[in-house]
């Protein structure tokens, strides 16, 4: 293990990548730090990248995960961690043991591995990452091979290897994909301790299922579908205190945001149901983003669910981040613009990665929004500046402060393509710890000949203050959409 002081770059974390490592964070205000690099060399992937890093905080905790080394067609060369035992001023890092057979971590059968996702279950004192497994080397096509989760029970610091979740499947054409999973950390819950991890099935028309735990991700029940055999994509199951599941998620061709619930500990889901149509503007230069949901919920079991979209702009020309809420998963509020800059300003806005204080409620709850954003929307591949940007609420979304900017300007041919474009994520996360908010998002500098330099980043320093203008209300939602239960079959998001 090895000690990195002040801000660590991905030169210097791929320099101490045998193993474990150790980065300690400058204490500068709203100051960027590299927690992490891609440290894996087989040829077949894009090297050195990181992306999609999702993030969970419990007390002085965090942990976060994403992707490392990102092949072209899907998936990555392994899921890097990166936990903070002291609310982000140290971190440890390394890579997740038996996914994959790629050096220097190996030890598993899949040749390369995505959206990673990180929960914890207060319960059973066990932090869990779920990803999703993949077949395939060099130019073959991904076949997704399971839903997985890692688990940690020692706060983080070390992995053991991955549980198959997905061991129950009705779907003989099983094909998961955008998984998610959550748990239950409520003691006055009914279900305290069970754990819900949600996948779609492309192979089965982009079939919903969940599944339950209740032995702290150990093993896992069987794969349920939705009263209606409902359809989706991008599902981010959230626990209110009475022990309720509320899955806001998108429709399978991200037209309309959808949710469905369970009041029963997982033993039942209800049917889907229409929250809202979504109006996208598609973001310019070939960037790999969609308007997929970021869910978050507060003390009380309200839900936040925010996304990109552009109806408040005059003939959709950029998106803004929007939200609803709702307090039981079946009456939605009006959508809301989060007043970032003007609807004239040409601005676009996307990938969200939104939190919600746990400690915070109601009229005093405190948000906290990272996103990424052009400063002109009307840009091309070689012209357009991706930036990530940061606001915050604290009296529950009522009003917002004056954005932040966090990063400079990065040019898309920073990014690892895709076959569905460069790739930042197809999402991002801010984590609230002990009260202070923590983007984690990637930073991408100029490439060094073919070699990337690409890193999962956090923000230090920041605050959800009370201060912002006021936010700006749509006409009432249009929660009718004749793709709201679409079985088209989605372009796999691996």
């Amino acid at each position: 293990m090895r000690r990195i002081t002040g801000r660590a770059t991905p030169r210097a974390a791929l320099l101490a990548s045998l193993g474990a490592i150790v980065l300690t964070a400058t204490s500068a205000s709203a100051a960027v730090v590299s927690i992490s690099a891609d440290q894996y060399t087989n040829t077949d992937s894009q090297h050195a990248t990181q992306v999609e890093p999702d993030s969970f905080a419990w007390g002085s905790t965090i942990v976060t995960a994403v992707q490392t080394g990102r092949f072209n067609n899907g998936g990555s060369s392994n899921i890097n961690w990166s936990t903070s035992t002291n609310g982000g001023a140290t971190w440890t890092t390394g890579g997740l043991p038996g996914l994959t057979n790629n050096a220097p971590v190996g030890g598993g059968t899949f040749d390369r591995v995505s959206d990673p996702v990180v929960a914890y279950d207060a319960k059973h004192n066990v932090w869990m990452i779920s990803t999703l497994p993949l077949a395939g080397r060099g130019s073959a096509t991904a076949v997704a091979k399971g839903v997985y989760t890692s688990r940690s029970t020692d706060g983080g610091l070390s992995w053991g290897s991955p549980i198959y979740v997905t061991g129950s499947y009705p779907s003989a054409a099983a094909s998961p994909d955008k998984n998610w999973i959550v748990c239950d950390n409520h003691t006055t819950s009914p279900f305290y301790g069970n754990c819900y991890t949600e996948w779609d099935d492309n192979g089965d028309g982009n079939r919903i299922y969940m599944s339950t735990s209740t032995d702290g991700g150990l093993t896992w029940g069987p794969a349920l579908r939705t009263a209606n055999a409902g359809t989706g994509l991008g599902g981010q199951p959230l626990v209110q205190p009475n022990g309720t599941v509320i899955v806001p998620i998108d429709n399978a061709n991200e037209t309309a945001l959808l949710s469905f619930r369970s009041t029963n500990g997982g033993a039942s889901w209800s049917a889907t149901s229409s929250i809202t149509a979504i109006q996208r503007h598609t973001v310019a230069g070939g960037l790999r983003s969609g308007p997929l949901p970021s869910a978050e919920i507060d003390a009380s079991g309200k839900v936040y669910v925010a996304w990109q979209d552009c109806r408040f702009r005059r003939r959709c020309t950029a998106n803004d981040i929007v939200f609803v809420t709702s307090t039981d998963g079946v009456s939605w509020s009006s959508i809301q613009r989060v007043p970032i800059d003007s609807t004239t300003s040409g601005v676009d806005h996307f990938i969200p990665g939104l939190a919600v204080d746990p400690a915070s409620s109601g009229a005093t709850a405190r948000l906290a929004l990272a996103y990424y954003y052009y400063p002109a929307a009307s840009c091309s591949a070689s012209t357009c500046q991706l930036r990530v940007g940061y606001t915050s609420s604290a009296n529950g979304g009522s009003t917002w402060t004056a954005p932040q900017q966090l990063t400079g300007s990065m040019s898309l041919s920073w990014l690892p393509n895709t076959t569905q474009g460069r790739m930042a994520g197809d999402y991002i996360s801010t984590s609230f710890v002990n009260g202070t908010p923590i983007p984690v998002f990637t930073v991408a500098g100029a490439p060094s000949g073919t070699v990337f330099n690409q890193s999962m980043s956090i923000s230090n320093g920041l605050t959800a203050a009370a201060a912002g203008v006021a936010v700006t209300e749509s006409s009432p939602r249009n929660p009718t959409n004749k793709d709201a239960n679409a079985s088209t079959a989605h372009t796999q998001r691996h």
